[in-house]
């Protein structure tokens, strides 16, 4: 019975899959046509066309394949080896993300790294305002070669280092800034290395989520947008403690 049902579906899949491609055949025909003819002329065709109930399903079926498509060859290879807790999904930086993250990194200078950096534009908007090295790691291979894509169309390609490595097996001893968008559940754990390997001038900058157990020492920004900028010297003091503030902060904590 097993056995029938699988072939069953089997046949309907790849039956799917025929129908779709036939479809998307069609589309691009009818795309020719109006390239051919006016945009009118072709709208008009295209209202004369009913898709019906089966033509939707190749539609959503089409589309459906795509996006699985997208996640098992630019998504997938980053999570395969990682514990479902610490899997971030990719979500690229706002403009405005990226405006309050800079603005919070303001007066500061030297080396600069982002902890899961994507499509690498903080790394490469950092580099802009002259921090050096600006290194980003990041574990999805696709990303890494996305984010030297843009490094190389900015011109920047070779001036910035974007590296496939784990997040927990890289260095922060020597870091002097670094930036993280993480999801919660990565933070907590990622507090703990950065308070046992940062040094004290380090400043933290976190953008969507903030560090919950760190108390920040300025805030840029509202909503989904805004920024949380940490100075490591006063995470490992205790509760009412002086700090002498590193270049960039605010003397007076927000």
């Amino acid at each position: 019975m097993l056995w029938v049902m699988a072939r069953r579906g089997s046949i309907f899949f790849v039956n799917l899959t025929l129908a779709t491609s036939s479809y998307i055949r069609h589309f691009y025909s009818m795309r020719e046509d109006m390239e051919e003819g006016s945009p009118e002329e072709f709208l008009a065709e295209f209202k004369e066309k009913h898709l019906g109930g089966w033509g939707i399903v190749q539609i959503t079926a089409g589309t459906g394949l795509a996006v699985y498509a997208m996640w098992a060859v630019v998504l997938m290879p980053g999570f395969r080896k990682v514990p479902l807790r610490l899997q971030v999904p990719y979500l690229p930086a706002s403009k405005k993300q990226v405006r309050n993250v800079m603005a919070l990194l303001s007066g500061r200078q030297g080396n600069l790294v982002d902890m899961g950096s994507g499509d690498g534009r903080i790394v490469l908007e950092a580099h802009k305002h002259g921090f050096g090295p600006t290194v980003g790691y990041e574990l999805n291979p696709w990303l890494v070669g996305l984010a030297n894509f843009h490094a190389w169309r900015a011109g920047h390609y070779g001036k910035v280092s974007y590296r496939r490595e784990d997040l927990w097996k890289v260095d922060l001893t020597e870091c002097k800034n670094v930036t993280v968008f993480l999801a919660p559940s990565v933070l907590s754990l990622l507090q703990e290395k950065m308070e046992a390997e940062l040094p004290d001038d380090a400043l933290v900058v976190a953008g969507r989520f903030p560090f919950t157990e760190w108390t920040p020492c300025r805030i840029e920004g509202d909503g989904v947008d805004r920024a949380w900028a940490y100075n490591m010297q006063a995470q490992r003091l205790p509760a009412g403690s002086a700090v002498l503030p590193v270049p960039g902060e605010l003397k007076s904590p927000v």
